[in-house]
């Protein structure tokens, strides 16, 4: 299944057709100008081609080049319009948004996404704990990490079969750090994280799967 960001880019895809120096040519028509097709080529795991197309998909919703948090929010809400997708959308924006400026740029968007779908499953799983890393601290806590699953409920969990209780998220979160907090020192470290969920925890890893097909 396709994620909700590749959706929301190749349903605004121009047809196909241009040529790769149309392609270049379309790279310097924006107020922002993305890095080359070459340089962005060597760092995702996308083709060229791959490039092109979510480019044209991506300058045709988002001209400037930028995508804010409103605009995201709102790609959210097509996806998810029986669910509140607003706070989750939030969290996932800052974890796009690189460098904390408040846009995603389309280099922070296709690394991100070649990551999500292309990445190996530690590439991945560091992705997630960025996610979940609210404040960028380099520990996940408790709050945080029931913010964002919380967040997912919000989204979608009510609107899932068979219906989740209203606690389920915080037994969720109990559930993770029961087995990733080894140390029980109220946190969890990139190094904690990464140990648990690579023994392939079948547990831990329906969680990640919930993650990931909201992406």
């Amino acid at each position: 299944m396709r994620c909700c960001l590749v959706k929301w880019i190749l349903s605004s895809t121009a047809p196909q057709g241009s040529d790769s120096s149309d392609s270049e040519l379309e790279l310097s028509t924006v107020r922002h100008q993305p890095e080359g097709l070459d340089q962005l080529q060597a760092q995702t795991k996308f083709t060229k081609k791959e490039l092109q197309s979510l480019y044209r998909g991506f300058k045709n919703e988002c001209p400037t080049g930028l995508v804010d948090e409103d605009t995201f929010k709102l790609i959210y809400a097509q996806f998810f319009p029986q669910g509140d997708a607003t706070t989750y959308a939030h969290f996932l924006f800052n974890a796009f948004d690189a460098d904390g400026n408040g846009a995603i740029h389309f280099e922070d968007f296709v690394v991100g996404l070649s990551i999500l779908l292309r990445g190996t499953v530690h590439e991945k799983l560091k992705w997630a704990f960025n996610l979940y890393d609210i404040n960028k601290d380099g520990y996940i806590t408790k709050e945080e990490m029931l913010a964002i699953m919380k967040s997912i409920y919000d989204m979608m969990g009510r609107h899932t079969y068979p219906i989740l209780r209203e606690d389920a998220p915080a037994e969720h979160v109990e559930r993770f750090f029961q087995k990733m907090d080894r140390n029980q020192d109220g946190v969890v470290t990139i190094e904690e994280f990464l140990e648990t969920c690579q023994k392939v925890d079948e547990n831990i890893m329906s969680s990640m799967q919930l993650f990931e097909n909201v992406i």
